[in-house]
């Protein structure tokens, strides 16, 4: 009996895209897989689901509501006109010291800096107008919204080029990020969210007033996790190089406790927040996890 090889699915592994030097390359490879499991066209992606419908927001006019969706959800949605197709995709990267960690072929930045590439390809193949911040304890790279020829090019060196600075603060960058977003659109945040879970919601979601729809990518190694330890270690934080002992025990018990709680916390106040989230490990291949996150959103509308 012959068994197909999934090639696409093989060549999306981790470990296989650690070895491509090229972050165009990257994105593309993976937007291909992304695509070719959906078995549609490349508008499936933001402007696709944007050109349908957008969530209300106060001050709408309720004539655009469409009340059978809001009868089904019990969320307030508006139909948007064909004209309106395409929209402004701001990406922003968390770069603090945190991001660094990595238990596999990527780490954690690396796995990142792949999303946000693939992110900016996807929109240039819909012609969306698409901008980068870079961040850590200040924002370090900014490149304003376009979609002018060769806006993919600053973007995708702004993503490869950033380099790791040390504490998160998510205020600065959305202090910039409210200056440029004149008009409704897409903000993906891709951060590993090493904060308390409401500073972080209360920090992003002003944006969310403002019609703009915010999507969090929440990015953990899988050790983060899942700890594995033999015995006692001296654990050390990226970002502030305090250390702290621990046993096996209690990675195995307490701590996992606690990262699944605090998981869930990032999870159900984005939600409440009207805010995207969507939870991504290190280890496992970005096409399908990109093709999960969109059939979710899609099934939301």
């Amino acid at each position: 009996m012959i068994v197909p090889v999934d090639v696409t699915n093989r060549l999306l592994d981790p470990s296989v895209l650690a070895q491509i030097s090229n972050l165009e390359l990257i994105a593309k490879t993976v937007v291909d897989g992304f695509i070719s499991g959906l078995h549609r066209s490349p508008d499936f992606g933001f402007s696709q689901e944007f050109a349908e419908y957008r969530a209300y927001t106060p001050g709408d006019d309720l004539r655009h509501v469409d009340w059978n969706v809001y009868a089904r959800t019990e969320k307030a949605y508006l139909k948007r006109y064909r004209g309106e197709t395409n929209t402004t995709v701001m990406v922003l990267l968390d770069v603090s010291a945190s991001m660094g960690f990595g238990s596999g072929p990527l780490r954690k930045i690396d796995y990142a800096k792949i999303l946000g590439a693939s992110l900016v390809y996807l929109a240039h193949l819909q012609r969306d107008g698409t901008g980068l911040i870079t961040f850590a304890d200040d924002v370090t790279n900014f490149v304003r919204p376009s979609a002018r020829q060769g806006q993919m090019i600053r973007l995708l060196h702004g993503l490869d080029s950033a380099t790791l600075g040390k504490r998160t603060d998510f205020a600065r960058p959305f202090f910039e990020l409210q200056r440029v977003m004149r008009q409704r659109g897409v903000s993906v945040l891709i951060s590993d969210f090493y904060e308390d879970p409401e500073k972080v919601i209360k920090t992003v979601e002003p944006l969310r007033y403002r019609g703009n729809e915010l999507i969090l990518f929440h990015v953990l190694d899988a050790l983060e996790i899942e700890p594995v330890l033999d015995g006692p270690a001296l654990l050390l934080d990226m970002e502030t190089e305090e250390a702290i002992e621990t046993s096996a025990d209690y990675a195995r018990t307490e701590y996992r406790g606690k990262i699944a709680a605090h998981i869930e916390a990032m999870r159900s106040k984005a939600q409440s927040a009207g805010l995207g989230y969507f939870l991504l490990r290190t280890d496992k291949p970005l096409d399908a996890a990109l093709r999960e996150y969109f059939k979710m959103r899609k099934g939301k509308l």
